[in-house]
């Protein structure tokens, strides 16, 4: 049963769109069960009807014409109930509705299993025979086994747009919405432009080419190049290798010589896709065969046409204007999994937004916006991307909704959010030069989060105190090679002096997890919980002394720097770290330069961190929680898996009663402590952990102008008693829906976000 469940997932995958892979479906499913009747009903996303997409045995006709209302029927039945309905004789079933025209009236015996993904109906599979009989429990297993197998293959077709026109012929004005997980707030509303890394066919959109003919030139002139690389490698191997690897060689010439593959590619050109989307398709047609096939030697060819395509692909992007050469006005990026180098090619000024289908709102990519102030939705696992290029989109940012097409009038609901954000930015600014006081007089230090020497500008015109934490992986990332200590020391020195006399936390190198070095590769099973942060350098003293030497050097004169070491999870860590800190301050003395000896402090990110507060307290000057990996700890959630986005809260009871504790825990050892997560950064998280007793929140520049005027406008008195009120709630969305309830009552929600948001979501 397993080779026959891979096969039929594999010609499902290799399909080249969503009713392709439904005929499939039935088809194999009913020549593998026996069964008379193999039929696909699937979800209308807008009536929530059930379609009779696809089908063997019963009328062809009616396939795609033909629906039952949601609560209508034994396969609306199947679907409410959401597990299989097994039934001798479907026609004594009080459900049972006979669905004209499809010619099923002859058939008794109905076995129907949901299609559900991330917990979504998406819709029903059902064989049906003739003769009264239940279906076995083996055959029922194999249906369920199969849905299972199948629903995230649908949903990604469906994500290709398929489902766009069960009603709807005409996109325009149509207000298409699509829920992801907000990872900026903000709303951007202008055209999508679609990105994707180079030489991944799998990734590639379709696009309509501007010029047929050049799109098919450019295509024989990469088919061309592609040839001349495999003669020059085979020649310069041909003395190093025997007659039978040089044919691997010849193999590879007698495809891209194989006339039926290019003519295959210039008719989808023709048909209206430019040259990289009809590459992918005729590849992608030809890898599904050769997988299929029971022959070992020739199922690897499919790994030959894979190469070959990237290859063909990897010429023809030379060819193709890069989509920021092709920008002429801002856009809203939109890709499968956006990165921060991604980003980083753009031009600031034309990204109005950006939509990311895999990742959440603690990605780093979704950090980096926060950081720039652009709105983002992140985790957008159902939206067609692929097919949104150059699409009219508006990006929700506050709610994470995202509508493609939209209506005159939602473009103008979305409009006023707009204009009334940019009312608040000028009331922010009158804020920038006075401090995070309450009405009763509590002051709060609101420190950035930065990574990059623009941000020193961007965070002091906002009204930064200080650095409450400094990336200084990101010095490692953008170069091919650990960056020596000089270059360290120059670059730490830039931040030092930037914010001088105001305290900068450097952070040491914090690598590992999701955090790669292009140089120095951490290939783990599960990288979360493995070699990462004070794990890394501390097992590599080379690189740790190095750095904390330059960090020291850097403070000369300046004396306001602070060390943090991240990942802390056990005493013995901070001990080590400590005495190699020490080490590096007295060489530095010797060498006569003008130093103090820095703070240092540890994140508190590990649960087991959490239950040592007290002792590691008492070993350093300071103390930060991020809360952002403590929450991905806490609740065993990869903070970048899309599959479980929606399970990571910020707001989780556990997070906020881990933040309390750490506050009593800690009392009386007379260290500072500050949250330097993006929950510092959330007007509603900072409003909690005031309230708590942290002396100073750490957020990305953008957001510090919003805290600051959220916290100025309470008393302590007034977030204690949020406090005191949300503490023992038991649900996330209990605590933001109370908190937004209180903030309303407080008059402060208008600071938080736009009125009219609260209308659209």
């Amino acid at each position: 049963m397993l080779s026959l469940l891979r096969r039929i997932t594999q010609e499902v995958t290799a399909a080249q769109s969503l009713q392709a892979a439904l005929e499939i479906i039935v088809r194999r499913v009913r020549r593998a069960m026996r069964s008379e009747v193999c039929s696909i009903y699937l979800v209308d996303p807008n009536t929530q009807d059930y379609i009779l997409m696809a089908t063997r045995g019963l009328n062809a006709d009616a396939a795609g014409k033909l629906s039952l209302k949601s609560d209508e029927g034994l396969v609306s039945l199947v679907g409410r109930r959401a597990e299989p309905v097994n039934l001798e004789d479907a026609h004594v079933h009080p459900a049972f509705h006979y669905l004209s025209g499809t010619g099923e009236e002859r058939y008794k015996s109905f076995l129907g299993v949901p299609i559900i993904h991330h917990r979504q109906v998406l819709g029903v599979l059902v064989v049906q025979h003739e003769e009264r009989r239940r279906f076995d429990e083996g055959e029922e297993a194999f249906l369920i086994t199969l849905s299972a197998q199948l629903a995230g293959v649908i949903a990604h077709a469906e994500a290709t747009g398929a489902m766009m026109s069960l009603t709807s012929n005409t996109p325009a004005g149509s207000d298409f919405r699509y829920k992801g997980v907000a990872g900026s707030s903000g709303v951007a509303i202008g055209k999508a432009a679609v990105i994707f890394p180079p030489a991944d066919l799998d990734v590639i959109p379709d696009r309509v080419p501007q010029s047929v003919e050049a799109e098919v030139e450019d295509f024989y002139q990469a088919l061309e190049a592609v040839r001349g690389d495999i003669k020059k490698v085979s020649s310069r191997l041909s003395q190093h290798i025997s007659d039978d690897e040089k044919a691997l060689f010849d193999v590879y010439l007698k495809i891209l010589d194989d006339n039926s593959l290019a003519a295959e590619i210039i008719k989808k050109i023709e048909e209206g896709n430019w040259a990289p989307g009809a590459l992918r398709q005729v590849i992608k047609l030809h890898i599904s065969f050769f997988e299929q096939m029971e022959d070992p030697y020739l199922r690897e060819r499919a790994t030959d046409i894979r190469d070959l395509g990237r290859r063909i692909l990897s010429h023809l992007q030379e060819k193709t204007p890069s989509v920021t050469e092709e920008l002429t006005e801002p856009v809203i990026i939109v890709g499968e999994e956006l990165t921060a180098s991604m980003l980083g090619e753009f031009p600031l000024d034309k990204v109005k937004g950006l939509v990311s289908v895999m990742g959440s709102s603690s990605s780093h990519v979704a950090i980096l916006a926060r950081a720039m102030g652009i709105p983002t939705v992140m985790g957008a696992v159902d939206l067609p991307y692929s097919k949104l290029d150059k699409v009219d989109m508006i990006v929700d940012g506050y709610s994470g909704q995202i509508f493609t097409y939209p209506s005159e009038a939602i473009i103008d609901s979305y409009q006023q959010i707009v204009d009334e954000e940019r009312q608040l930015e000028s009331e922010y600014e009158q804020l920038k030069d006075l401090p995070c006081e309450t009405l009763d007089g509590q002051r709060i230090g609101l420190y950035v989060n930065t990574g990059l020497l623009a941000d020193i500008n961007r965070s002091l015109d906002r009204g930064a105190e200080g650095v409450g934490l400094y990336r200084t992986e990101v010095p490692f990332m953008i170069r091919d090679r650990f960056p020596t200590e000089a270059e360290q020391e120059q670059i730490y020195r830039q931040q030092l002096e930037g914010f001088a006399p105001a305290p900068v936390t450097i952070r040491t190198l914090d690598v590992g997890g999701d955090k790669a070095l292009p140089y120095f590769p951490i290939k783990e099973e599960n990288p979360f919980l493995g070699w990462r942060g004070i794990r890394v350098t501390l097992d590599h003293l080379e690189i740790f002394m190095a750095q904390i030497r330059a960090m020291i050097k850097a403070s000369a004169g300046l004396h306001n720097l602070k060390i943090m070491l991240p990942m802390i999870s056990n005493v013995a860590e901070v001990e080590e770290a400590l005495a190699l800190i020490r080490r590096a301050y007295a060489e530095v003395k010797e060498e006569g330069y003008d130093v103090v000896m820095p703070q240092v402090g540890v994140m508190i990110e590990v649960p087991s961190a959490v239950y040592q507060a007290k002792e590691l307290a008492g070993m350093v000057d300071f103390m930060s929680v991020g809360s952002n990996d403590l929450t991905q700890y806490l609740l065993a959630v990869d903070r970048n898996n899309s599959r479980v986005a929606n399970l990571y809260h910020t707001f989780h009871p556990a997070v906020l009663r881990a933040l309390a504790d750490i506050v009593e825990r800690t009392k009386g050892e007379g260290v500072k402590l500050s949250v330097c997560g993006e929950l510092a950064g959330d007007p509603l998280g900072a409003i909690l952990i005031m309230a708590m007793g942290y002396n100073t929140l750490s957020m990305s520049s953008t957001s510090l102008p919003k805290v600051k005027a959220v916290l100025r406008k309470l008393t302590m008195e007034q977030a204690q008693d949020m406090l005191r009120q949300v503490l023992p709630l038991v649900h996330s969305d209990a605590v933001r829906q109370t908190m937004m309830k209180l903030v309303r009552e407080a008059g402060v929600e208008r600071l938080i976000r736009p009125s009219k948001t609260a209308a659209l979501q």
